[in-house]
């Protein structure tokens, strides 16, 4: 399921493809996603800014977010999350940011207040991630995504200061100061 950006009022839909339905493939180990995946409202990835960082240019979407919780979330669900850090993915040439967060309610939070706490208390999980968005489009005949940074992942600081500057890119697309190409 996506959002659908080209939809008045951006509905969750299920994606579709040269007229077929998208599902996530299971990938051996995993079966489906590993984390509650969502995105962060209010953000947009321009694909007419070449990202300092990567060298890409954005994928025209909200920023992705895994949330890390015990607790599966309903397709839709809106909730408060803590940042911890940021993977910067490259997929098909687009910088496509993942943001890794905990749900504010989760009983553990507090225990997790940067991208070093999911490594410490998590071990693994990290590096599950990367596998996971490195091979997920395989099974669709699709080579392998890539990473900035060696496929590390950056700090909270890091993280808030990309989800700040795509929120400014979102603020000049909805004030039409930037070509959304199609976006509603």
């Amino acid at each position: 399921f996506q959002i659908a950006t080209k939809d008045p009022l951006n509905p969750i839909k299920q994606d579709v493809k040269k007229g077929k339905l998208r599902y996530v493939a299971n990938l051996f180990p995993y079966k489906g996603y590993i984390w509650n995946y969502g995105a962060i409202p209010q953000t947009w990835e321009d694909p007419g800014h070449n990202d300092k960082h990567t060298g890409c240019c954005g994928d025209n979407d909200p920023i992705d977010v895994c949330e890390i919780g015990s607790k599966v979330c309903a397709r839709g669900e809106i909730i408060r999350v803590k940042v911890l850090g940021i993977l910067a993915m490259i997929d098909e040439g687009e910088t496509d940011w993942k943001v890794i967060a905990i749900n504010m309610d989760d009983p553990d939070a507090a225990n997790y207040n940067d991208i070093d706490d999911v490594k410490r208390l998590k071990p693994g999980y990290l590096e599950a991630t990367v596998d996971w968005f490195r091979r997920y489009k395989v099974p669709d005949g699709k080579p392998e995504n890539q990473f900035a940074f060696n496929a590390e992942f950056k700090d909270k600081d890091f993280a808030i200061d990309v989800i700040k500057s795509t929120h400014d890119y979102w603020r000049a697309l909805v004030t039409k100061k930037i070509d959304g190409k199609g976006i509603s």
